[in-house]
């Protein structure tokens, strides 16, 4: 039986590579998208060429929700359920940027509860949901030995980095990122454990706004590793914690950002 996951916000960027990686890996994978049909389905079919090239026959399909809203995290974790016999790997990925860069001063709450509530609000009560899932299969005495179910955020440098004209973001990522340490703690004694992944500088729609600045900012040394990171490099991460190669830790935070958190004088 292959190995199962739920991946939100999928259909492109960090979340399609994280699909692909794991499909590469004999993953079955269940794609969240919320808007854009075709590019979930090229998540889709990406994975399963990538399967292919690698021997493994996987079953990948994708389902729109909005993880923010209530009804749809319901009806995504009823398709997981529908499909899957356990879910061995969530992955909560999907977030949003504000949809204009405005300054600190001039922010709407509006922007600021559209972003809360895709970025906090949904992956926070989708892990609570899952983690309920994940007990209950786990107390089936036929899988205990066997099921190793972890549970994955992907959060950003922006949990701890000012953006002045996008503080929404910033207050968003920093919250999502106490969700790690909290159900870390909660999940340890039923043997779930809990991760972090932190991207810094990633070439995806969300940063080609501002590619230019970020060539001349690299360049000129703000991370070490002197490159845009790239969705593969979160997704080879994930697929570390996914493959159980971290076996005696929960609540870490895998930086993914070319060093960019080293403090360097």
């Amino acid at each position: 039986m292959n190995r199962t996951a739920l991946i939100t916000g999928a259909s492109r960027g960090i979340g399609r590579g994280i699909a692909v990686e794991l499909a590469k890996r004999g993953w079955d994978l269940l794609v969240n998208y919320v808007s854009n049909e075709a590019a979930a389905r090229g998540t889709i079919q990406e994975c399963q060429v990538a399967a292919e090239q690698q021997g493994h026959r996987i079953s990948a399909v994708c389902f729109r929700a909005d993880v923010g809203d209530c009804r749809d995290r319901e009806a995504l974790l009823a398709e997981a359920k529908g499909r899957f016999a356990r879910l061995d790997l969530l992955v909560n990925n999907a977030g949003i940027a504000p949809s204009t860069r405005t300054d600190l001063l001039e922010a709407s709450e509006e922007s600021f509860d559209r972003v809360m509530r895709t970025n906090v609000k949904g992956p926070y009560f989708l892990t609570q949901a899952v983690a309920r899932w994940m007990i209950e299969r786990l107390e089936e005495l036929a899988v205990r030995e066997t099921y190793r179910p972890k549970i994955v955020t992907v959060t950003s440098i922006s949990a701890y980095t000012a953006s002045t004209n996008r503080g929404e973001y910033c207050m968003a990522k920093a919250a999502l990122s106490m969700l790690t340490p909290l159900y870390a703690t909660r999940l340890a004694d039923h043997g779930i454990q809990v991760f972090e992944i932190r991207p810094g500088i990633i070439a995806t729609d969300m940063t080609d706004p501002v590619k230019q600045k970020y060539d001349h900012l690299i360049a000129e040394g703000l991370t070490p590793i002197r490159r845009w990171g790239q969705p593969e490099d979160v997704a080879r991460a994930v697929a570390a914690i996914a493959d159980d190669y971290l076996p005696f830790s929960t609540g870490e935070v895998v930086n993914v950002d070319g060093g960019f958190h080293l403090r360097r004088l």
